[in-house]
């Protein structure tokens, strides 16, 4: 079978982003799609020489994108699903989300535990930065941005001893190989919704009904219950708070965790329900960190902003 109509998927034109964006083509072509590519530059492209902590707005990676959807020069949106912020524009809609990749955290150079006193580590995560801290103190925690190739290769270049990213988009471009270490989620807590995409789509039409078909149930879940936690914290993707969740059959196990940036502060709470429960489990989660310690350590990151 195929769809005459043309479906334009807009993204942000990194190695990384492209990407996903013709994964998502071609599983769409697979149902008989026609796809076509679109990329749209976002302010946080455009902005490379200041850490994303500091620059603070939300939809740092999507507003722009969003824009295209609203202003129908685009049908689908794919983004990496931690940078969509949990509060959608109106008209538009969380169509999809793919079955996820491996949703922890990744350090490129050399594992945490063999990194020599006082070794450079990059990293413009709070979160990551924040979890680094209460592992190994002593490090010297070094801003780095830009796509991951740029990254990379300033690791290669002797910048940072190692540096950390997400092993979803080293796995995704062939990287897996430069892993020196996988941080499992009691050590290093992701982001929430690190590792699954985003197809967002408007609320009706061509986008929409394609993209419905790419749902994954047990990752969409696992990720509603992540950004559940997410919305009550009142957190976008640069604030240091992780969430994962796990998906057993009906049921689903969720840790979540608040950190201060210097690390010596850091509430932690996990929870377990039905997994059609997932939203009100994470925000449930996000209200018992609140109460627990984390509203405090949340206002002391906004008032220095």
């Amino acid at each position: 079978m195929s769809n005459s109509a043309t479906l334009v998927i807009a993204t942000r034109g990194s190695q990384l982003a492209l990407w996903q964006a013709q994964h998502v083509a071609a599983r769409l072509a697979s149902l008989g799609h026609q796809c076509r590519i679109e990329i749209v530059k976002t302010t946080g492209d455009q902005v490379t020489d200041v850490p994303l902590a500091k620059i603070g707005a939300k939809g740092l990676f999507t507003k722009e994108i969003e824009e295209a959807l609203l202003d129908r020069r685009a049908d689908l949106a794919v983004h990496s699903l931690k940078d969509l912020p949990t509060q959608l524009p109106e008209h538009l809609v969380l169509a999809a989300v793919p079955e996820r990749e491996d949703p922890r955290d990744a350090v490129v150079g050399c594992r945490i535990a063999e990194l020599p006193r006082g070794a450079g580590v990059g990293t413009s995560s709070l979160r990551r930065s924040a979890q680094l801290r209460r592992l190994r103190a002593d490090l010297a925690i070094e801003p780095v941005r830009g796509n991951l190739d740029t990254r990379l290769r300033k690791l290669d270049e002797g910048r940072y001893h190692a540096i950390l990213l997400a092993a979803a988009g080293l796995k995704r471009l062939g990287w897996a190989g430069r892993i020196a270490e996988l941080l499992e989620p009691d050590a290093m807590c992701p982001a929430a919704g690190q590792g699954a995409l985003a197809i967002e789509t408007r609320a009706s039409g061509a986008g929409l009904d394609a993209a419905s078909a790419l749902d994954h149930a047990p990752t969409r879940a696992a990720v509603t219950a992540e950004r559940g936690a997410l919305a009550a914290l009142g957190g976008g993707c640069q604030v240091p708070i992780g969430a994962h969740a796990v998906v057993d059959g009906d049921r689903l196990r969720l840790l979540a965790v608040v950190a201060s940036p210097a690390g010596d502060a850091l509430v932690r709470l996990e929870t377990e329900g039905a997994a059609g429960d997932a939203e009100r489990l994470g925000r449930d989660l996000g209200e018992r960190l609140l109460d627990a310690g984390a509203r405090r350590i949340l206002e002391s990151v906004h008032t220095h902003d």
